[in-house]
């Protein structure tokens, strides 16, 4: 039970854990590595507004905690997936932007719209929506990984391995129950949600490459916590 959770938290967070391989039926941990950077990163929300901070600064602090305790990883996943995406005119170009290291007015148009929305939807939410964002976008990136196939013969995403149906499922019940005593009936439009953002990811990235990468995961990540927080803002 303690190889899912370490393999998680070393492959989605920046925290230090003794490293474990990831194993495909391992993925229903990936929502407890979620929860660790939320409540992290909720806790500097909370720290912030307790010393007089409005929530303006304070939700940018906690956003900027969330991005140090992951590296950034998710971010840098979207970047690529904008730059690669829709900046290349067929499957191996694609794939080529996207492992490039640089980043390209896509990938910086990508990420700067998602720390808009998440930034402006946590000072509306507050803490709490940033730790059902977390934990629930961690089990809805498993949707591609579970859907397609890997579009390299290398890389991250090909090392982690092909969930099946029931590690998808196991994630999103362990998400569930985590996220449950905050979201409550909030969850019966956050589902949804996530849900259609992570299959728009898994579409396009069908569409483009034929497949999944590391980057793709990424991507499907932060449009669900987009749409999560999104949800949650509305719901206020």
């Amino acid at each position: 039970m303690l190889e899912p959770v370490r393999a998680a938290f070393g492959l989605l967070t920046r925290l230090p854990v003794r490293p474990a391989p990831v194993r495909p039926e391992g993925v229903w941990a990936f929502p407890l590595a979620g929860l660790a950077v939320g409540a992290l990163a909720g806790l500097g929300y909370w720290g912030a507004l307790s010393l007089g901070l409005p929530s303006g600064p304070a939700a940018a602090l906690a956003l900027t905690a969330s991005i140090l305790l992951t590296g950034g990883l998710h971010e840098d996943g979207l970047a690529d997936c904008a730059d690669g995406l829709w900046g290349g005119f067929e499957r191996a170009g694609r794939l080529e932007i996207m492992r490039d290291s640089r980043i390209g007015s896509y990938g910086v148009l990508a990420v700067g719209t998602s720390l808009l929305i998440r930034w402006s939807t946590l000072v509306v939410i507050g803490p709490w929506g940033l730790i059902i964002a977390a934990v629930a976008s961690r089990a809805a990136m498993v949707w591609p990984m579970m859907r397609l196939p890997h579009a390299r013969q290398d890389g991250l995403a090909r090392l982690s391995g092909r969930p099946s149906g029931r590690a998808f499922g196991l994630a999103c019940g362990v998400a569930a129950l985590l996220v449950l005593p905050l979201a409550g009936w909030s969850l019966l439009w956050l589902v949804p949600a996530m849900a259609l953002a992570a299959q728009c990811a898994t579409a396009v990235a069908r569409a483009k490459i034929g497949g999944q990468t590391g980057d793709v995961l990424g991507a499907a990540q932060q449009l669900s916590e987009m749409a999560a927080l999104l949800v949650l803002a509305a719901l206020v």
